[in-house]
């Protein structure tokens, strides 16, 4: 099926550079069962490199249809290897089940946004441009960033602006959405970032937006992020078969700390080890050439025991 509204979009709008690729095909095994899990397929940048590298069969995963769309193009050459299936991976125990893979050598989640979606105005994930304030990664769901915006009280606003993007004037930024929605309804990328301009000023300190945080607040809000991250923690890892990998890259703070809390509480506790005591950072090469991997961590657990 074709998106209506990705025709016409050029075949550079459809890539994106996978962040650290070689660290993470270098760190995925794929012992019996020969089944490999990408739990972001996005467009198939690291599924592409695993698949290479082993002869494993890959299940892909992703929220966004658009990007499985655009995955399944770019992983045709690997033809039957590859299954891909439209679910969060918050699904994995029962998308695993439905296919009837009780265990799995591999697991890689990059839990970074995908350049073909956020690179998109009408799925209004950036203030860089100005679109829609939808911001929901998978466009069967309801909720949107526009009534979160419209509808939450000022104090949940200001909980999500703190909690999930640790915005230090969480509070003013709120009470400004409240005011200024009492006269007009905010609709666009372009509305918000404004109001926040106005609140915070145009640029801070290192040349951030301020928008910034509040736009990654809002997504993580409307899409569930962090419960999403937590079940795949919790689930994820008993899923792997003896010497299975799991590979997580996370791109902050609020992603990283339960990444690296579960693994070190699963490590501790017996039958799974660290493979990565610190969290690998991209190469100043890769950095350069691709500014968007310059946040990324990397860490692996591995399943040493049944």
């Amino acid at each position: 099926m074709r998106l209506g509204e990705d025709k016409g979009r050029s075949a550079a709008s459809r890539q994106h550079v996978a962040v650290m690729v070689d660290e993470a095909t270098a760190l995925v095994r794929a012992p019996n069962p020969l089944v490999i899990v990408d739990a972001t397929v996005g467009l198939g940048g690291h599924a592409a490199a695993m698949l290479e590298a082993t002869d494993a069969h890959l299940l892909g995963l992703d929220r966004d249809a658009a990007a499985l769309e655009a995955a399944a193009d770019n992983l045709a050459r690997f033809g039957s290897r590859v299954t891909l299936r439209h679910a969060d991976f918050r699904s994995l125990d029962e998308v695993l089940d439905e296919c009837g893979i009780p265990c799995v050598g591999a697991i890689l989640a990059d839990l970074g946004m995908s350049s073909y979606a956020l690179d998109d105005p009408a799925r209004g994930f950036s203030f860089r441009f100005d679109g829609p304030l939808d911001m929901r990664m998978d466009r069967r769901e309801p909720l949107t960033a526009y009534d979160l915006v419209n509808e939450e009280s000022e104090e949940e606003l200001a909980r999500i602006f703190y909690e999930y993007g640790e915005e230090r004037g969480a509070r003013r930024i709120a009470r400004a959405i409240v005011a200024a929605r009492r006269r007009r309804p905010l609709e666009t990328t372009t509305d918000l970032r404004l109001l926040v301009e106005g609140v915070a000023g145009h640029v801070r300190i290192g040349g951030i937006n301020p928008a910034t945080r509040v736009f990654q607040a809002l997504r993580i809000a409307v899409n569930r992020e962090l419960e999403s991250l937590n079940a795949l923690l919790d689930r994820a890892p008993h899923r792997l078969a003896v010497g299975g990998r799991l590979v997580i890259l996370a791109y902050h703070s609020l992603e990283d700390r339960p990444v690296k809390r579960r693994f070190r509480e699963l490590a501790q506790g017996g039958g799974f080890s660290l493979v990565t005591r610190k969290a690998l950072r991209p190469s100043p090469a890769e950095v350069a050439s691709n500014p968007r991997a310059r946040s990324a961590r990397l860490r692996c657990l591995e399943r040493c025991a049944s």
